[in-house]
């Protein structure tokens, strides 16, 4: 089909923007680079209704996106041009955009998403080729694509969050058009309703949570952090933010960086605290880095001897018990309940919650990361699903960690203030018994009544799980394989502190010692 477009179009170029995981304005390459060229720029995000259908997506997902989406339409609005919502294919949508406005140059963010959005920007890419659309796609964060990453990805990324903030362009000129609206979650076929105790998305939300942090709650972030019940103040709670790109990781780094510049000197806690919280930082880009590099991370194990170790199809009484807080376990049960309710976790209780799935219920990581996934209002393909296969065991180069619940109950929670909380059934359990209900006297009255008897037997599945596993690891031809995977992702930290490539082959077990799949949090 010829393309009809009108002769000042044709004589004043136009540029689309298309927004991804980038919502904002602030510290955008790819709409500073638009705006810095001759001609108008055309800002478009796409609804697509596929991609909602997905079984990793959710209603409280899309909550937070459409928030962040009302920020940014009044954003590019005051800069002279409205955001252009859309719904449908993404090639058929862009297509439609040409055929109106004949547009040849498209720039986005490099977007590290789950599969699904990589075989979609496939399909894009082929459109753009076939059409002469040159689709230029510029990094948002350290994550590169399409280059040997191997040697001194640190020293690159450090130059990255060093580089200057990409300021916000004075002025846009843009095209006449219908802005859209935003469609309810409803239409997409999202049933599940938004908790009010979800944070609240957008990018003036963003800027105040980060200021909050490092200037009130932060101080005791590096203490705090592993505890579900001081972790929701002392943790940044920017994880939401950094996800859909309503505030970039430089920008965080650059603020941290100041903070710790006005704090030198201080012996109150903030600087051992803002340190922790850098390096942590980096670690999200570096696990991203590992879904950029093999994106079928989500879908098949790392390592390939562990496939199907665990039953495809999960127990469903297990699975259930678990996903609604309802194993007899005290602890697991708070904190699933907690996630429910607050779309969020700190990163020592989400691996708990994964690795009991995997190991004393026997789950495979597959479906109970998907429904993690659903849950986590901060969803970040290229955190999780890595972070999913640590914990479970089946990357074949990390410890096997399996998290012992009650003890993490007692030390997390000593009095038990958060498990009373979230698990109220537990009221008349003496504090002495809050975490094994099991053994106190007046268990007849509790157990199977207000509360589920466990639906393991805690030790025994303990035991047939590290048998189970380490039977895998044990097999010839495992470790030779391990060797391949650390050639590939696993890092270290070389003199100065800072994450380096593992090129040269180790024995596995070298890697093994990871402090990263215990803390993550921000």
């Amino acid at each position: 089909m010829q393309t009809c477009v009108s002769s000042d179009l044709a004589a004043d170029p136009l540029t689309l923007v298309w927004f991804k995981r980038d919502l904002r304005v602030t510290d955008h390459p790819a709409l500073q680079s638009a705006a810095s060229g001759p001609g108008r720029v055309l800002p478009v995000y796409i609804i697509e209704p596929d991609y909602w259908h997905l079984p990793d997506m959710s209603g409280r997902h899309w909550g937070f996106i459409a928030e962040c989406l009302r920020d940014l339409q009044a954003d590019l609005t005051r800069l002279g041009t409205p955001l252009a919502l859309r719904v449908g294919d993404a090639v058929q949508t862009l297509e439609d955009l040409r055929q109106k406005f004949g547009f040849t140059q498209m720039i986005s963010h490099i977007e590290t998403g789950n599969l699904w959005s990589f075989a979609r920007d496939q399909r894009v890419a082929n459109w753009a080729r076939a059409q002469g659309v040159v689709w230029s796609e510029l990094p948002q964060s350290a994550v590169t694509r399409g280059i040997a990453r191997a040697n001194r990805w640190a020293d690159r990324r450090g130059r990255f969050v060093a580089e200057a903030v990409s300021p916000i362009p004075p002025v846009l000129r843009g095209v006449k058009l219908e802005p859209g609206t935003l469609p309810s979650a409803a239409s997409l076929g999202l049933v599940e309703g938004r908790p009010d105790t979800l944070q609240v998305g957008g990018r003036r939300q963003a800027e105040r949570v980060l200021e909050d942090f490092l200037q009130r709650r932060g101080q005791p972030y590096r203490r705090a952090m592993s505890s579900p019940l001081s972790a929701e103040m002392a943790c940044s709670r920017l994880s939401p933010y950094l996800a859909y790109g309503a505030i970039t990781v430089r920008e965080v780094v650059q603020a941290t960086a100041r903070r710790q510049a006005e704090l030198k000197g201080s012996r109150s806690g903030w600087l051992s605290s803002l340190s922790s919280f850098q390096s942590r930082l980096a670690w999200r880009d570096h696990f991203t880095q590992k879904l950029e590099d093999q994106p079928d991370i989500e879908t098949k194990c790392l390592h390939p001897a562990y496939e199907g170790l665990r039953p495809e199809v999960p127990d469903p009484a297990l699975f259930l018990a678990w996903k609604t807080g309802q194993t007899g376990v005290p602890f697991v049960d708070a904190c699933m309940r907690y996630l429910i309710a607050t779309g969020w976790l700190n990163f020592r209780m989400r691996a708990m919650l994964m690795s009991f799935a995997s190991y004393q219920l026997w789950l495979d990581w597959r479906s109970t990361g998907l429904h993690l996934a659903r849950l986590f209002t901060d969803y970040e393909p290229g955190i999780h699903w890595p972070q999913v296969q640590m914990q479970s065991g089946t990357t074949g180069i990390n410890t096997i960690r399996i998290y012992n619940p009650v003890k993490q109950g007692l030390d997390q929670d000593p009095e038990g203030i958060f498990t009373r909380r979230w698990v109220p059934e537990l009221a008349p359990v003496p504090d002495v018994f809050l975490q094994e209900p099991w053994r106190w006297d007046g268990r007849g009255t509790l157990l199977g009544v207000a509360y589920p008897r466990p639906v393991v037997d805690l030790k025994t599945a303990v035991s047939q799980a590290r048998d189970r596993v380490w039977a895998v690891r044990r097999d010839r031809g495992f470790a030779a394989k391990a060797g391949q995977i650390v050639t590939k992702h696993a890092s270290r930290k070389d003199s100065a502190g800072h994450f380096v490539n593992d090129r040269a082959p180790r024995r596995p077990r070298r890697a093994l010692g990871d402090d990263r799949q215990m803390s993550f949090d921000l």
